[in-house]
């Protein structure tokens, strides 16, 4: 059964929305708070639960995942089906803002850890150019189909950050995805964060409000 998302309407006129997608085992709640802290008020926020499913790293256990991960190498297999199938459902709700009036370039798409990875293959397989893809201690999934899998525009501004000496997803890992997006993609950041671990900060959240604002200014 599907956990409805956990949505923060916009405090005054709605004209720009951000979906934000939580890591292996967390729930929308986990990331709605922060985002609530750094959004305009403007702008909308849509953190989604990841349906319970059995995951191969973690011995078969369930919880939410985006999909299948048997391997933190970021040169092992991948659950490609689960990807692509996870990315068409996010797709699915950013096309349910545009319906609503939000235009493509008012609507940023973002993660963290496994939820990053997602929003990085969702922003860049979308035949819509977002505002912005915001990617926190993650990866670029299915990296060998790039640039061929992309179908969005080569301007997508893409933020990512990474602490440094993140133990579960490497900082070279999320290194070796930026070098990779850069041969693609004209507007790639990556932002260091020394002594970070694989969480969150308040500097990097300050960067994250500030490329908000940036790439989504009011109107």
């Amino acid at each position: 059964m599907a956990v409805s998302p956990v949505i923060l309407q916009a405090t005054s006129k709605h004209t720009a929305s951000i979906i934000f997608l939580h890591g292996l085992g967390d729930t929308g709640h986990g990331w709605a708070q922060a985002m609530a802290q750094i959004r305009p008020a403007y702008m909308k926020v849509i953190c989604p639960t990841a349906p319970t499913m059995p995951v191969t790293l973690n011995a078969g256990f369930e919880m939410p995942s985006w999909f299948d991960l048997k391997t933190l190498d970021m040169y092992g297999p991948e659950d490609e089906v689960g990807i692509k199938k996870a990315t068409t459902n996010i797709q699915t709700m950013i096309q349910s803002e545009i319906s609503a009036g939000i235009p493509p370039n008012r609507i940023i798409i973002g993660g963290f850890s496994q939820g990053g990875a997602l929003a990085l293959h969702t922003g860049l397989t979308s035949t819509q150019a977002l505002g912005g893809i915001v990617a926190l201690s993650c990866w670029l999934p299915l990296h060998k189909s790039f640039p061929d899998a992309r179908k969005t525009a080569d301007t997508v501004p893409i933020f990512q950050c990474h602490g440094e000496v993140d133990p579960v997803v490497p900082y070279k890992f999320g290194q070796l995805s930026h070098y990779s997006l850069k041969t693609f993609m004209k507007n790639a950041q990556f932002s260091s964060y020394p002594g970070l671990s694989h969480s969150s900060s308040q500097q990097e959240m300050d960067d994250i409000k500030d490329f908000i604002e940036k790439h989504v200014p009011p109107q």
